[in-house]
């Protein structure tokens, strides 16, 4: 079963920039560097980047591995800090924030959904999808239940809602972990390689699903290593030694 999520797109404001029909910036990277230390010695795994991605647009990050993709993607949703720079992500500067502040703000603005699933096991499909919600004492139980339903009905698992991970393929599984990483409808929908655990045909689905999140308004970034997939995607920023080669602009 496909989701049907075309119904409910919707445009993201305008600010026209130059006077035409641009859209926002969400998300605003400007000299970003990250420095790792292993024992004595330093590793800069981004070397000042500077990377803009708009209200609305579905982005991927590429490049060959150690090029700095998931770091970058750890930096906008503010799991890593940058070494030096900035980031600016729905208005909020990030950088300025204290970890307190950055997991109540991820947490209401930013769903993330990881190459390994990371379902918990004794959870329904349902329960899953509910958890943000729980956390975030969003609701009352019954509208938290009516939203985890329609979340996961969105990515085309609606008869699957009481079925453990262990009784899903792996692709229903990523499917659910869409649907959690959507439940408190996200300003911000991040991907770390999602389909790095997937077979060819299921991951194209799993793109399908990502593209039809998209077109309900939400902004979508996620990282591949996969050219064929990054092409899915409205825009591919390239990056390589951790530096932007191609914004994809």
């Amino acid at each position: 079963m496909q989701p049907d999520i075309d119904a409910a797109a919707a445009a993201t404001a305008a600010t026209g920039r130059d006077g035409g029909a641009d859209t926002e910036v969400v998300i605003a990277l400007r000299g970003v560097e990250r420095v790792y230390r292993s024992g004595h010695l330093d590793y800069l795994a981004l070397r000042g980047v500077d990377l803009t991605v708009d209200a609305g647009e579905m982005v991927a990050i590429a490049g060959p591995s150690g090029s700095g993709k998931s770091t970058v993607l750890n930096i906008m949703t503010g799991i890593d800090r940058p070494t030096s720079g900035s980031v600016t992500v729905g208005g909020r500067e990030l950088d300025s924030m204290s970890e307190d502040e950055l997991a109540v703000w991820r947490g209401e603005h930013v769903g993330i959904v990881f190459q390994f699933f990371q379902l918990l096991p004794t959870l329904t499909a349902l329960e899953n999808t509910m958890l943000p919600l729980d956390f975030a004492r969003r609701g009352s139980v019954e509208e938290r239940l009516t939203t985890a339903n329609e979340r996961l009905e969105l990515v085309g698992l609606g008869d699957r809602v009481d079925r453990f991970p262990s009784e899903l393929s792996g692709g229903e599984q990523q499917r659910v972990a869409i649907a959690r990483a959507m439940a408190c409808d996200p300003l911000l929908l991040v991907a770390d390689e999602p389909t790095g655990n997937l077979d060819s045909e299921t991951a194209s689905a799993m793109l399908d699903v990502l593209q039809s999140v998209n077109r309900t308004g939400t902004t979508v970034v996620y990282v591949t290593h996969d050219v064929t997939l990054g092409a899915r995607a409205g825009r591919v920023v390239t990056l390589r030694d951790g530096v932007v080669v191609d914004d994809g602009r």
